[in-house]
């Protein structure tokens, strides 16, 4: 299989007063990748899922603002002080107004949905590489696998392809261990195909999906709340390494 392990830690996970710091720690620890999701206000109630009140706040002023969580800002700032690459995971309505405002920003992956693009996939994709950034696409659990096969296949393809292992923008979920059949048919269909997932990953659920065959692993709490972070970075890479030699 020609395609490189990269372990990706979701800043979302992170202390977003120590932002920086939290990167530093994260590419000390092996990663090699850091994971950035920029949510639209619905999603905003991950942060304050504990506080009764913002559901409120959120209906009150999802029509006077088009994004909350991290943003082109947060990553613009996060690129003065770090030269990682930054895998920007965009669960928005309207990805393609990010696009310039990311590239300007510093960010290094764009990764959009194919569920609000599939009118302007193509000109979306031309965007964001004449930004400098490398084009992905992400499907939400209950997406047919085929719908991102035209991007693939394109001659002005995305590079990945991102298969959500859990429904995008509520934390505590588990892992969907019947999204590995979406992981399987794609690497068997690619075999160079950078395929990541993201949700719910960490050391009783790795192996499931690197034996599936995704190669780029988003990972959170199982890492920013682990004892030994490099140690949970290690167990992770392992895996996929070990996976992918038994191919």
């Amino acid at each position: 299989m020609g395609v490189e392990p990269k372990i990706a830690p979701s800043m979302l996970s992170s202390d977003f007063a120590n932002l920086a710091s939290e990167a530093e720690r994260m590419l000390n620890c092996g990663a090699d990748w850091l994971h950035m999701d920029i949510m639209g206000y619905v999603l905003f109630n991950l942060f304050l899922s504990t506080l009764k009140i913002c559901y409120l706040l959120i209906m009150f002023y999802r029509h006077f603002v088009p994004n909350l969580s991290i943003g082109a800002p947060i990553i613009g700032s996060l690129r003065k002080h770090s030269k990682a690459y930054l895998d920007c995971h965009l669960m928005v309505t309207n990805p393609i107004d990010y696009v310039e405002p990311l590239g300007k920003a510093g960010a290094s992956g764009f990764t959009f949905h194919v569920e609000v693009s599939k009118e302007n996939w193509q000109e979306l994709i031309q965007r964001i590489k004449s930004k400098g950034m490398r084009p992905a696409v992400a499907l939400k659990p209950g997406t047919p696998i085929e719908e991102v096969y035209p991007l693939v296949d394109s001659e002005n393809p995305v590079e990945m392809v991102l298969v959500m292992t859990v429904e995008p923008g509520f934390g505590g979920q588990k892992f969907m261990p019947d999204m590995m059949e979406k992981v399987r048919v794609l690497r068997k269909k690619y075999p160079s195909l950078d395929i990541e997932v993201d949700g719910g990953l960490g050391p009783s659920t790795i192996d499931m999906a690197a034996s599936a065959g995704a190669n780029c692993i988003v990972a959170g709490t199982s890492v920013f709340g682990a004892p030994e972070p490099a140690k949970a970075i290690s167990l992770l890479r392992k895996s996929v390494v070990e996976a992918q030699k038994n191919c």
